[in-house]
């Protein structure tokens, strides 16, 4: 597949607004106003459309709300609902079809506030940003923004980036193990620029993924947000949800999609998680 270096472009530097103003939002409370489109595209240097293109995208993602005639603010709170305790694991298989890269950007960069905090490392410490079309089968499916720790692999090289699996990479190259991940997933819908790389219809809905990942020492490895095709990847689980009894449970939380008092084990519910791409149209 060609990709189109206008959309590129746009997309990345729409990329690095947007971690701009995240950094604006973590710094503020619910309800805090955040500063007006002209004043931010004066400060970040950038076009009032490219500044607008990434607001939008937080607004659909629910982190800022914009009120007519008063400004933009930071949203309320999500609510936030964990599958499985932090002493269950879960089992993550690779997703069907054949899997490829095509780099769109690589470069060594500083960390920043937002990423430093997430990687637990000073903001001037270097990091290797990576922004990368996967394809299955040869067609487009998700882009991939990666932030990795560069202290931890000094030589990571563009070839690891475009073939094979990134973890074996790290692990049988540079020695670093990743042992486990946090990763929340949240609709959402593309930009043109991100439709134009996805090959998908502006608007269409996609599936948006951050993960933080850490190596066997407890070291964050990783810092990943990505955007997934809607129409042609869905994830499917499957929950050990344990003995039904007709005693309720005890407490006001419930388990995402299963409603309260239908399984009353008391204890965390334990999945495995699965990618399904379906056939192209």
């Amino acid at each position: 597949m060609e990709i189109d270096a206008a959309a590129s472009g746009a997309m990345l530097k729409r990329e690095r607004v947007r971690e701009a103003i995240l950094e604006l939002i973590e710094a503020r409370r619910p309800g805090d106003a955040i500063p007006s489109e002209r004043v931010l595209s004066a400060e970040l240097g950038v076009s009032r459309p490219t500044l607008r293109a990434a607001v939008d995208e937080l607004v659909v993602a629910g982190l800022l709300v914009r009120e007519h005639g008063r400004g933009m603010f930071v949203a309320e709170a999500k609510i936030t609902q964990e599958l499985v305790s932090d002493r269950n694991a879960f089992t993550l298989p690779q997703a069907g079809g054949m899997w490829t890269s095509e780099l769109l950007e690589f470069r060594t960069v500083a960390a920043g506030a937002r990423v430093g905090r997430k990687l637990r490392m000073s903001p001037a410490a270097e990091i290797h940003y990576v922004a990368r079309l996967r394809l299955v089968d040869g067609s487009p499916m998700a882009i991939e923004h990666l932030h990795v720790r560069a202290d931890l692999v000094p030589g990571l090289s563009r070839d690891e980036l475009e073939r094979g699996d990134l973890y074996e990479h790290l692990r049988d190259r540079h020695g670093v193990q990743v042992s486990e991940a946090v990763q929340s997933i949240e609709p959402t819908v593309v930009t043109r620029t991100e439709a134009d790389l996805l090959d998908v219809p502006e608007l269409s809905p996609a599936l948006l993924f951050e993960r933080l990942t850490s190596d066997a020492r407890n070291r964050p490895v990783e810092y990943v947000h990505s955007l997934y095709r809607g129409d042609r990847y869905r994830i499917v689980s499957r929950l050990s949800l344990g003995p039904r009894t007709q005693t309720p449970p005890t407490g006001e939380g419930h388990h995402p999609g299963i409603p309260p008092g239908d399984f009353a084990c008391g204890g965390a519910v334990s999945f495995s998680t699965h990618g399904v791409v379906q056939q192209g149209l």
